[in-house]
């Protein structure tokens, strides 16, 4: 079996929230173009070190970060990096979908036009349009581009927040537990376009679902108390983990 690519590439992240110690000395590398999932209780850190990867943190005040997190090789915690443009690199969808309060059209077109990503409205036009395609919502939506985007149902918004993540041409995209608002026939939409992104992207998933992790997943890291205890392939995790604590874990047996 070849070696797949490293996208991702973390030693020895700590992070601290004033005199709280959340994450502890954590190592992981994670392949590009798959989907990885983190599990785990809540308050393990999963979504501490989610942000770590697009220095999302670095707003929280009394939050430290030590040690080094590398994309494609470059440490993204070096002091010369752009944080605004890192994150224009590695995109987030978050828990609750957040549009703007503008038309559809506008939300996706945001970050093209401020990044001067196209040089006219045809391109711009071709780019939101593409951008909806993957996201599943173009044949929903094309006729009603100039409608406000806060009237979209929960499930159409947030795949709307994906395309618009989508649409600065991210290499990676962070999902905070991305259906967690959202009912069963949404998720089931959602997760299928998960599946699909990672043709393009490298994917970074929160989730408390142990079988949504199953279902999307190429690799799964469980987090507990800080602590990254157990990483490797999806299968692996679910059907022989090697620590204790995990196989409690996706077994059911606590969380």
């Amino acid at each position: 079996m070849t070696k797949p690519n490293i996208k991702i590439k973390a030693d020895d992240i700590n992070v601290h929230y004033g005199e709280k110690h959340a994450l502890h000395h954590i190592g992981i590398e994670i392949p590009e173009k798959s989907v990885t999932a983190f599990i785990g209780p809540s308050g393990c850190g999963k979504s501490s070190f989610l942000r770590c990867m697009n220095r999302m943190n670095d707003s929280i005040t009394g939050c430290k970060v030590t040690g080094r997190i590398e994309i494609d090789g470059h440490n993204i915690y070096d002091a010369r990096v752009d944080a605004v443009g890192l994150r224009r690199n590695v995109g987030m969808v978050f828990q609750k979908a957040n549009p703007f309060p503008k038309s559809i059209y506008d939300n996706v077109a945001y970050g093209p036009r401020i990044h001067s990503m196209t040089r006219n409205k045809a391109e711009l036009d071709v780019l939101v349009e593409s951008c909806l395609t993957k996201a599943g919502l173009w044949d929903e939506v094309k006729n009603n581009l100039k409608q406000v985007a806060t009237t979209l149902s929960g499930g159409q918004q947030q795949r709307l927040c994906i395309a618009r993540t989508m649409a600065v041409q991210p290499e990676v995209i962070l999902m905070d537990e991305p259906c967690s608002a959202l009912d069963p026939i949404a998720t089931s939409v959602i997760e299928n376009l998960i599946l699909s992104l990672k043709n393009h992207f490298t994917v970074v998933i929160v989730t408390h679902s142990m079988s949504q992790a199953q279902r999307v997943s190429d690799y799964t890291a469980f987090f507990h108390m800080g602590d990254l205890l157990e990483f490797g392939t999806t299968e692996q995790i679910f059907k022989n983990p090697v620590h204790e604590r995990t196989k409690d874990y996706v077994s059911g047996r606590y969380g």
